[in-house]
């Protein structure tokens, strides 16, 4: 698969890039590269895969939600670094 530096130019417009013509050169042999990688992937008989989403065999990984007790607003505001008995004290931000 060739890619031509007048398709580089206008990928390059697109994603409002300026190119100099010697990183335009450069490009173009790193995309032609690239998608001639991809085009010898697409030789490759998959007709026996199946589709998948994930190399492996994922499952749900969380544990069962059980309803606990909370902690208490004191526990939760011992360590707190600044707090005022009621609430944590960030500084404020706008």
């Amino acid at each position: 698969m060739n890619i031509t530096k007048k398709e580089v130019e206008h990928v390059a417009n697109l994603a409002r890039l300026t190119l100099s013509d010697e990183d335009l050169d450069v490009m173009t042999g790193q995309l032609d590269t690239i998608l001639s990688y991809v085009d010898k992937l697409g030789e490759l008989d998959t007709g026996k895969v199946e589709p998948t989403t994930h190399v492996f065999s994922v499952t749900n990984a969380f544990r069962e939600d059980r309803v606990t007790e909370s902690l208490s607003r004191e526990e939760s505001l011992a360590n707190a670094p600044q707090q005022n008995g009621e609430s944590f004290q960030v500084p404020k931000i706008i």
